[in-house]
């Protein structure tokens, strides 16, 4: 008898990381973990069974398909925004490429099971683009259907991802014969700020930038962060993108009134992330040495968005406050980390 899995791909990301160590703490959740690098073995006990592999691979997630029954699909892989612009078509089939081939997995179980599977799926404000300074300040806090036309090859996967999704959900094979109107994937996307994690070393993401500079305050290193004090983005710590998967993933669906929402938890400048990590860390070598391409990146991207869907929708709420991100959660911890 197959037995009833919870799949996470990209799980040995920082996002993975975090989610394997929420779910497992849940009762009768049975975790399949998969990614192209073997899982940490930290985390190996956590979970049913790992797996080293590529979402590209149709035969390995035919095999999938076949070995369990997955309820819920939590896919976190993907190349992120700076390393996709270096090898952007090598992004896209990872990126989308390999979401298609995770939602067709969707329908197949949905098929065998006679109901719906959850997609969770993580996106980014990587999905805006803003054209010009001036724009992004007088913006405000962004809601999800304004300034969708992103400027890198990450935000364009993340934007068509969630269209795909909304598709998947809505409209599969809308045309054919045997089309009987059954959702076969429930899909739910989060738009995520920049994220910053004590437990894992950043890897890539263009808003980096703060956790680069608090990881190498605290390994004792010199560090150039590559945009102008004044900018400015939303940003959240690790734990509260976790609650916020799980969350929406126990939510109801009548409730739901999105496919894709944003959240947020504080919207800091570059200059306020080194005063604090300055603050804690006084011996700390960090420097602007701005990289104009990448500035241009995140100048894009809003000072703020509206959350006010997901409050409303599914009680988000986050748990850190900028305050409390660096006091409580980022600072004891990296400090412990490299001590």
């Amino acid at each position: 008898m197959r037995q009833k899995v919870v799949l996470i791909t990209g799980a040995n990301g920082e996002m993975g990381h975090g989610l394997i160590q929420v779910l497992s703490k849940q009762a009768d959740t049975n975790i399949v973990a998969l990614d192209v690098v073997p899982l940490d073995r930290a985390l190996r006990n956590l979970v049913s069974t790992y797996i080293v592999g590529d979402v590209l691979d149709q035969m390995l997630l035919g095999r999938l398909v076949v070995e369990h029954e997955i309820a819920i699909i939590y896919h976190l892989a993907s190349i992120l925004s700076t390393k996709a612009e270096y090898n952007p078509e090598t992004a896209h089939r990872i990126n989308v490429e390999g979401t298609l081939n995770l939602l067709r997995l969707a329908v197949e179980q949905s098929q065998w099971q006679g109901e719906s599977v959850k997609f969770i799926y993580p996106s980014s404000i990587a999905a805006y683009g803003i054209p010009t300074l001036k724009d992004k300040a007088e913006a405000g806090a962004v809601v999800e259907s304004d300034w969708n036309f992103p400027t890198t090859m990450y935000g364009c996967n993340k934007l068509y991802c969630e269209h795909l999704g909304r598709y998947y959900n809505s409209h599969y094979r809308q045309l054919a014969a045997d089309h009987d109107g059954k959702q076969t994937v429930d899909f739910r996307a989060i738009r995520f700020p920049g994220l910053i994690s004590a437990e894992t070393v950043p890897t890539g993401g263009t808003s980096d930038y703060g956790p680069e500079m608090l990881h190498a305050a605290a390994r004792g290193e010199e560090y150039n962060c590559f945009v102008r004090p004044e900018t400015i983005i939303p940003f959240m710590v690790m734990p509260d993108a976790i609650k916020a998967l799980v969350c929406l993933a126990a939510s109801p669906k009548n409730r739901l009134s999105k496919f894709v929402y944003n959240i947020t938890s504080f919207s800091i400048t570059a200059q306020q992330f080194f005063d604090i990590v300055k603050a804690a860390f006084p011996e700390a070598k960090i420097h602007f040495a701005v990289d104009e391409a990448r500035q241009k990146i995140v100048d894009s991207w809003p000072e703020c968005v509206d959350d006010s869907a997901a409050r409303n929708d599914w009680d988000w709420s986050p748990d850190y406050d900028c305050e409390r991100s660096f006091e409580e959660y980022l600072i004891p911890a990296i400090r412990k980390r490299y001590q």
